[in-house]
């Protein structure tokens, strides 16, 4: 049996490679949410993603960043991803 252990990681990025690193994370796997924020810390969008999300469900999404990409110069990208720990417990004995 294993444990879902919640893992966050932070990525600072131009407006211009907004959304080309967050289509790279995706990529990655495991995401399960997706936060820009603005230099000041603000959150701007916060996506919550699943497994079966692909394709045309995101486009309005990717519309979204791209209008964001386009009003400042830097963001931050936080990752929220979800990693599998092997539970070393002997329940069977």
């Amino acid at each position: 049996m294993s444990e879902e252990k919640v893992r966050y990681e932070e990525f600072k990025v131009d407006g211009d490679k907004l959304i080309s690193e967050i289509k790279k994370i995706l990529h990655q796997g495991n995401v399960r949410r997706i936060i820009v924020k603005n230099e000041r810390g603000e959150t701007l969008i916060e996506v919550p993603l699943t497994i079966g999300v692909v394709g045309a469900i995101l486009l309005p999404v990717w519309a979204a960043l791209g209008a964001i990409a386009a009003l400042a110069a830097n963001f931050t990208i936080v990752v929220e991803k979800v990693v599998e720990t092997p539970n070393t417990t002997d329940q069977g004995s």
